[in-house]
């Protein structure tokens, strides 16, 4: 049954590949390509045998792959083409899994700044905290309630880094060694992410010549990743804050997430946290 199964995924994928790389071929034209129109086509776009001299393969070959027959496809191969078909990285990706193979890991993005739109989100979250880090775990833009609840100063500039070594946030938070774990497996599994970035490992490697705590759960190698979590902190003058903490992914600045903290439900924590922000005046900035 499971052979079954697997003949039916691997004869959907070769069709899905069948029409993906017609369609795209539909798409481009000679002059695209640089290439002379050669008179007028049936069909729009290239033929099969202009894609085969563009990727430097065997007429006879691109055909059986476009027929989706059972034929051996390197990552060369398939870079020539998409290239000679004018993929974009997306398409890139989908035609290397209708190939059967697994994308090559996109290089790292550059870190950027928090947009201002980002930044009034931030100011409009109040009196919730919430902050945007990048995916070396940097603090890109806190709000000012993010700095009240959890204790982050001028000197915090890595959410990782600030877990082991603020003795403010370590004490405000009620459940830091059972929480410790899953931080150092989180971190890895975003490494994982970016084996070619050696950032990752001079942070963790930093971070475990000063906190004992972390280099002990580095050195166990695990990984976890966590699109939420709960936090609880007794706070000096608020008292206990419970939060239900979501990690929203920016799409358009990979490996950066928007972190934002919502009062769990069943607490008065809204209630405290607005109470807080008047003693201290916080003042919630105009969303607009």
């Amino acid at each position: 049954m499971a052979s079954a199964r697997s003949s039916l995924s691997r004869d959907r994928r070769r069709a899905e590949l069948r029409e993906f790389l017609r369609s795209r071929r539909a798409r481009v034209s000679p002059a695209d390509v640089g290439m002379p129109d050669g008179g007028r086509r049936r069909t729009p776009g290239l033929r099969r045998e202009e894609v085969a001299v563009l990727s430097g393969v065997g007429v006879s070959w691109y055909t059986w792959l476009e027929q989706g027959r059972d034929i051996t496809v390197s990552e060369e191969v398939i870079d020539a083409i998409a290239r000679a078909l004018l993929l974009n990285a997306a398409e890139r990706g989908h035609l290397y899994r209708l190939a059967g193979l697994n994308p090559p890991r996109d290089a790292p993005a550059p870190a950027v700044p928090t947009s201002p739109e980002l930044r009034r989100l931030l100011d409009s979250w109040l009196p919730r905290p919430g902050y945007v880090r990048d995916r070396h775990w940097n603090f890109t833009a806190v709000n000012d309630m993010a700095r009240e609840v959890f204790g982050y100063g001028e000197t915090d500039h890595n959410c990782l880094v600030s877990f082991f070594t603020n003795t403010r946030y370590r004490t405000l938070h009620r459940h830091w060694a059972e929480t410790a774990p899953q931080v150092a497996a989180g971190f890895r599994a975003d490494a994982a992410h970016y084996p070619d970035d050696p950032e990752f490992d001079r942070i963790a490697g930093d971070l475990a010549a000063v906190s004992p705590e972390f280099a002990e759960l580095w050195a166990r190698h695990d990984v976890a990743e966590h699109t939420s979590a709960v936090k609880a902190v007794d706070h000096a003058t608020a008292g206990t804050l419970v939060f239900d903490a979501t990690l929203l992914p920016l799409p358009e600045h990979p490996g950066h997430h928007l972190i934002l903290h919502n009062p769990r439900p069943g607490t008065d924590t809204q209630q405290r946290l607005e109470e807080l922000m008047r003693r201290r005046s916080l003042v919630v900035a105009h969303p607009g």
